[in-house]
């Protein structure tokens, strides 16, 4: 069997009720992983958003783990950044959560997490993968027992609330806050609020099947549009399980993800809480991000694979304080696992407050290099590989990143949820990005359609 066959590079996800995320493949699942990673502890955590087929999912995942003998705690709807967060003081072998992130309602998916509150290896997903394949699971004399965690919720929003020094660090600050009928629905405007800041919901009322609908950071337009009318200072809109966050300032303007990254670095460290840690993002940064943490902030810079696991791996490795990617994943090591939209909002907003000045005085940091993005859509997800892999594709990024090396990127990634193929240019020459873009967008249509 092939190494990822059904795990992405954020665990497995497609439609409810849809192979793999049908009851009987989360029973497996839970089967699996009780034999493979529940040997310490054998208790796992299960967490969920608000989608109404994540009752579905839970009910089987916690039927493979107990009948595999493994006590099950259910965290309940809580945010993704939470479970990781939460996960190293449960006593837990890992935590299962249930969602599909910034997908719609009909979606769903399953995200494994590692009793130290990080993401599973690539090999790890590839054992479990062979064990749902064979489906030869002996049972154990006692099944589990399944309890609930009332309380983890309340532990995280202290955590949320000990990142400011003053308890009403934030009075002053009108913000819009749009969570996108998922996880933080309850939260975010709770920890704000009680951080003195004056806070128009949008999005905060989940009913199972309008998670991420029309609103949230894939949506954020009905955030931008209500800093204008009600004169907001900012704007935050953030996916259905809590790991994205999208900024607006206030024009209602949308402020780019790099540039939070920028502004968050410039903020920690002139406050004395980065003390010169390095700065991690992914291939897919604007060019302007590396030359602005070095030239300016002075500070080392990394650069990863796409995906907020090897931002956080790198981060780890290097001590990093700040890292992300313009997906919107922006990670605050010192503060959270993974990426999470309440810990970045609460820090911006105490930067912003700090700074005494309007967003759009201060943004942009920097001047973002001209950048060739695309993302073709192909027949499926193994086309997609097919054309990705292929020699001539290859050889072509090759002769690309040749000719911008040093003054620039290119990148062909394959999505890891969708049938497309970002192609992804950028550097200081505009002409010479586009023409090698457009080189690159050609061939990988001659390819799918061959």
């Amino acid at each position: 069997m092939g190494k990822n066959k059904w795990f992405g590079t954020d665990g497995v996800r497609g439609v409810a009720n849809q192979f793999p995320m049908t009851a009987d493949f989360a029973l497996r699942l839970g089967q699996a992983a009780a034999v493979l990673c529940c040997r310490r502890f054998h208790k796992a955590a299960i967490a969920k958003d608000t989608r109404v087929s994540c009752a579905m999912l839970e009910a089987a995942l916690t039927a493979g783990l107990t009948a595999q003998g493994i006590d099950v705690v259910r965290l309940g709807v809580i945010p993704t950044p939470a479970a990781t967060t939460l996960t190293p003081e449960l006593g837990v072998d890992m935590t299962f959560m249930i969602t599909a992130s910034h997908n719609p309602y009909q979606d769903n998916g399953i995200k494994l997490i590692a009793a130290d509150g990080n993401k599973f290896s690539d090999d790890i997903t590839s054992e479990l993968e062979a064990l749902i394949e064979k489906n030869d699971f002996a049972a154990p004399e006692s099944p589990g027992r399944v309890s609930d965690d009332t309380q983890a919720l309340a532990r995280y929003k202290e955590i949320a609330l000990s990142t400011a020094a003053d308890p009403q660090q934030l009075a002053g600050l009108k913000i819009v806050l749009d969570c996108a009928n998922g996880c933080f629905s309850n939260i975010m405007p709770e920890v704000f609020e009680r951080l003195g800041a004056e806070v128009i919901c949008l999005g905060c009322r989940p009913d199972g099947t309008n998670i991420n609908r029309d609103c949230g950071s894939q949506h954020p337009q009905a955030m931008l549009d209500k800093i204008k009318e009600c004169s907001a200072d900012l704007g935050i809109a953030v996916d259905g399980d809590g790991d994205r966050i999208k900024v607006g300032d206030d024009n209602g303007q949308l402020v780019k993800s790099e540039q939070l990254i920028a502004f968050l670095a410039q903020y920690l460290e002139l406050s004395g809480h980065n003390r010169s840690r390095p700065i991690v993002s992914t291939v897919l940064s604007n060019t302007g991000l590396e030359k602005f943490v070095t030239q300016k902030l002075k500070l080392d810079y990394y650069s990863t694979p796409v995906g907020e696991r090897h931002v956080v791996a790198q981060m780890r490795a290097q001590n990093g304080a700040v890292g992300g990617e313009e997906s919107g994943h922006i990670v605050l090591l010192d503060y959270s696992h993974s990426g999470d939209a309440l810990m970045v909002a609460l820090v911006l907003a105490q930067g912003l407050k700090n700074a005494g000045r309007k967003m759009s005085r201060i943004f942009p940091l920097f001047e973002n290099e001209p950048l060739f993005f695309e993302n073709p859509r192909l027949a499926d997800r193994e086309q997609v590989k097919a054309v990705a892999a292929h020699p001539e594709l290859q050889a072509l990024l090759t002769e690309a990143q040749n000719q911008l090396r040093g003054i620039g990127r290119a990148v062909i990634h394959p999505s890891g949820t969708e049938p497309l193929i970002r192609v992804w240019v950028c550097g200081a020459d505009e002409n010479l990005v586009q023409t090698i873009g457009n080189r690159l967008l050609a061939k990988i249509r001659a390819l799918a359609e061959n």
